[in-house]
C-alpha cells in the first residue's frame, strides 16, 4: 500500500489529455423526459434527485427557522402565537434532521458509492429508487398536516407521554409518526442496499482496506441506519397505537414508565448524530488529500476512527437525560462514555490537520467548506465533551447554549462538508464547475451568518436563556444577542439565495455555450470516479477497473522519474481493465413508485377512514406484483445482462489475492 509519496511537482505530460467518451456501451434508452427521471432506476439519477428534494426542504427548514428568528428578533414577540412557534421549531427540526441532513448524505452514497468502488451499478436498483421516492412521499407525509389541522407541536424528539392524545390532540403528531416511519422505510432499503453493494461489488483488487475513506463512512452508516432505526421505528409504533387505538404503552396513569419515550428515542438519537456526521467526515477526508496535494495522514487510523464512532455512538445515549433522575451510577457510566467517544473524533482532527501540514494547498471552493468544517465542528465537539461534566449539563440542558452546540456539529460540521461535496463533485455529476466568485460569496455569507447566528447563543444560555419558548421579556436582557442572532439568520440566507443563482446561472450558462465543459479529471483526483467521463456514464466504467493500491486512480497516473519527482505519465484512463464487454443495464420501472405511493394512502386511512387504508394496501399489493412480473435488465439493451468476464490474475505487492469478483446486480 504506497502513502508515502510527496506533494508532486509535475514536469510534464509524456501523453497527451484525451477527452474520454462514452464508448460503446452507452444504455439504449427506454423512457424520454420526465419518465426518464421518474421512472429511473440509474444510481446516479436517483442520487441527483435525493439531492434536488432535500435541498428543496433545505430551503422550507430554512423558512421555518426565519419565522422562529423573526418571532425572537425583539422581546414580547408577535410574528407567532404560542401554538404557531411550536408546530414551526417541531417542523424545523424534523425537517432538517431527516428530510434535509440524512437524504442529502443519500444523495452522494447514491451517486459516488459506485463510482468510488469501480462497480457499474448497485446491487439492488429498483430497491434503490423505492427508497427514493418512499423518502419523496414521506416528507411530503410530514407536511400535508399543515394544510390539514396544523403540524405537529410535541418537538423533533416527540417526547411522549406529552405526545399523546390528551396533550397534544391534533391530528399534527399522527402525521409525525407515520410520516417518520416512511421516510425511516426509505432509509432502511437504502441501507441494506449500499451495504450489500459495498461489501459484493467493489472492483478487483479493491480490499477494505483500499476503500476510499467516503465509501468507509458511508459503510459505517449503513450499518447505524440497519440497527437504529429498528429502535425509532418500535417508538413511532407504540405512539401510534397510543393515539389511533388508546394503547396504554406511554400512559402514565396506567403504569406506563414516563422515561419510556426517551431511552427509546435517544437509542436511536445519539448514533443517529454519527449517521449525520459521518458522511461529511468522508467527504472531507476526500477532498483534503486532493487540495493540499498529499496522501491522507493516516489511513487506516481514521478508518478504524470512523468505525469505532459508530461502535462508540450505542453507550452515550443518556447524557440526553442527566436531568431526568438516571440516579448517580448511571450519570457517572454515561459521563464516562461521553468523554472516550471524544478520542476517535479528536483523532480524526488532527490526522485532517497533518494531511494539510506542509501540503501545496489550494484554497479552491471544496477545499474552503472543508477547513470550515474541521473548525466550526472542534467548536462543536469542544462544547459537546462539555457535557460529559454532569453538574455543567444540568446547569445548560434546556437552554440555547444546547441549540449552539448541536448546530455547530450539524450545520458547522455535517452541512458544510456536504457543501464541499457538492462543489467537489459537480463536475462529475454535471460536467461543468459551478460559477467561482458567486461560490465564495456563498461561502463567506454562510459562515459568517452561521457564526453570527449561533455563536451568540452560548452566550444566551450561559445567561439562563430557556429553549422552545415563544417568548421572552424586555427584563430578562436577552434583546441585544437576539437580534444578532436573527440578523445572522438572514445572512445566511442570502448566502443560500447566492447559492441558489449560481446553480441556475452556471446550468444555463453551460446549456448557452459559455460556461465550458470540464474533463473527466478537474481537481487531479486520487479515486476512481475522475478516470471515468463528466458526467459519468449510465453503465460507469466501459472495462471495470482493477485496483492495485489506496488511491489507484492517482498512482496510475504518477510514476516517480530518474531524480525522484513525480512526473505526470497519463491521464489516468487507460488504467488496468478487466474485460467486460456486457454491462448489466437494469430496465426502467414505475413500479417503485406507485408502490411507495400506497404507504401514505395506509396511513392517511388511519388517520381519517379506513376505507383509504384498504386502498393504499391494494396498490401496494398491485405494485408488487407487478415488479415480480418485470425483467430485470433493460430488454432493448441486446444481451442477457451478464458480462463475459476474461479475468487476469491480480495478485498485490504481498502476494494475496484480492480479486473481488463483481456481481451482476439484480432489481
Amino acid at each position: 500500500m504506497a502513502m508515502t509519496e510527496e506533494r508532486p511537482e509535475v514536469l510534464e505530460l509524456e501523453s497527451g489529455e484525451t477527452t474520454p467518451t462514452t464508448g460503446v456501451f452507452a444504455r439504449p434508452t427506454n423512457a424520454s423526459g420526465w419518465r426518464s427521471w421518474f421512472f429511473t432506476v440509474d444510481h446516479k439519477k436517483i442520487g441527483i434527485m435525493y439531492g434536488a428534494v432535500a435541498m428543496f426542504w433545505f430551503f422550507w427548514g430554512g423558512i421555518e427557522a426565519l419565522l422562529i428568528r423573526l418571532q425572537l428578533f425583539t422581546p414580547n414577540g408577535d410574528v407567532l402565537t404560542a401554538e404557531q412557534y411550536n408546530q414551526i421549531f417541531t417542523m424545523h427540526g424534523t425537517t432538517m434532521v431527516f428530510l434535509v441532513i440524512m437524504p442529502l448524505a443519500a444523495a452522494f452514497a447514491n451517486y459516488m458509492v459506485p463510482l468510488q468502488i469501480g462497480a457499474r451499478d448497485v446491487a439492488f436498483p429498483r430497491m434503490n429508487a423505492l427508497g427514493l421516492w418512499l423518502f419523496v412521499f414521506g416528507g411530503i407525509f410530514l407536511n400535508l398536516s399543515w394544510f390539514l389541522g396544523g403540524g405537529p407541536d410535541g418537538g423533533w424528539f416527540a417526547y411522549a407521554p406529552n405526545t399523546g392524545v390528551t396533550y397534544s390532540p391534533g391530528t399534527g403528531m399522527d402525521f409525525y409518526t407515520f410520516g417518520l416511519q416512511i421516510a425511516g422505510i426509505a432509509s432502511l432499503v437504502g441501507s441494506i442496499n449500499l451495504i450489500v453493494t459495498i461489501i459484493n461489488m467493489r472492483a478487483p483488487g479493491m480490499s477494505m482496506l483500499r476503500m476510499p475513506v467516503f465509501t468507509w463512512m458511508i459503510l459505517v452508516v449503513q450499518f447505524l441506519l440497519l440497527f437504529a432505526l429498528p429502535v425509532i421505528t418500535v417508538a413511532l409504533v407504540l405512539l401510534s397505537f397510543d393515539r389511533t387505538f388508546d394503547a396504554n404503552f406511554f400512559n402514565v396513569a396506567m403504569g406506563a414508565d414516563p422515561l419510556l419515550w426517551q431511552h427509546l428515542f435517544w437509542i436511536f438519537g445519539h448514533p443517529e448524530v454519527y449517521i449525520l456526521i459521518l458522511p461529511s467526515f468522508g467527504i472531507v477526508s476526500e477532498t483534503l488529500p486532493v487540495f493540499s496535494r498529499k496522501p491522507l495522514f493516516g489511513y487506516s487510523v481514521i478508518v478504524i476512527s470512523g468505525a469505532a464512532i459508530g461502535f462508540m455512538g450505542w453507550g452515550v445515549w443518556a447524557h440526553h437525560m442527566f436531568v431526568s433522575g438516571l440516579g448517580p451510577v448511571g450519570v457517572a457510566a454515561f459521563s464516562a462514555t461521553t468523554m472516550f467517544i471524544a478520542v476517535p473524533t479528536g483523532v480524526k482532527i488532527l490526522n485532517w490537520i497533518a494531511t494539510m501540514w506542509g501540503g501545496n494547498i489550494r484554497f479552491t471552493l471544496p477545499m474552503m467548506f472543508s477547513v470550515s468544517l474541521v473548525a466550526m465542528f472542534t467548536i462543536g465537539g469542544l462544547s459537546g465533551v462539555m457535557h460529559a461534566v454532569a453538574p455543567a449539563d444540568t446547569q445548560q440542558t434546556d437552554t440555547y447554549f444546547i441549540v449552539a452546540h448541536f448546530h455547530y456539529v450539524l450545520f458547522g460540521g455535517a452541512l458544510m462538508g456536504l457543501f464541499a461535496g457538492m462543489y467537489y463533485w459537480w463536475p462529475k455529476a454535471f460536467g461543468y464547475k459551478l460559477n467561482d466568485a458567486l461560490g465564495k460569496w456563498h461561502f463567506w455569507f454562510v459562515l459568517i451568518g452561521f457564526n453570527m447566528t449561533f455563536g451568540p447563543m452560548h452566550i444566551l444560555g450561559l445567561q439562563g436563556m430557556a429553549r422552545r419558548h415563544s417568548r421572552y421579556g424586555p427584563e430578562d436582557g436577552f434583546d441585544f444577542w437576539n437580534a444578532v442572532v436573527s440578523i445572522g439568520a438572514f445572512v445566511i440566507l442570502i448566502g443560500m439565495i447566492i447559492f441558489a443563482i449560481n446553480i441556475v446561472r452556471t446550468w444555463l450558462g453551460y446549456k448557452a455555450g459559455t460556461v465550458p465543459q470540464e474533463g473527466a479529471d478537474p481537481w487531479d483526483g486520487r479515486t476512481l470516479e475522475w478516470a471515468i467521463p463528466s458526467p459519468a456514464p449510465e453503465h460507469n466504467f466501459d472495462y471495470v477497473p482493477v485496483v492495485t493500491d489506496l488511491d489507484d486512480f492517482w498512482h496510475k497516473k504518477y510514476q516517480t522519474d530518474g531524480t525522484g519527482k513525480l512526473r505526470k505519465v497519463a491521464n489516468g484512463n487507460d488504467i488496468a481493465q478487466k474485460g467486460d464487454q456486457h454491462p448489466h443495464l437494469p430496465s426502467a420501472s414505475y413500479w417503485p413508485i406507485v408502490l411507495a405511493a400506497g404507504l401514505p394512502l395506509i396511513a392517511l386511512g388511519l388517520i381519517y377512514n379506513l376505507w383509504l387504508s384498504g386502498i393504499g394496501l391494494l396498490l401496494m399489493l398491485g405494485s408488487m406484483f407487478g415488479w415480480s412480473l418485470e425483467p430485470a435488465t433493460d430488454p432493448d439493451a441486446g444481451h442477457d445482462g451478464h458480462g463475459d468476464h476474461q479475468d487476469p490474475d491480480i495478485t498485490d505487492s504481498d502476494g494475496s489475492d484480492n480479486n473481488t469478483a463483481e456481481e451482476a446486480p439484480v432489481g
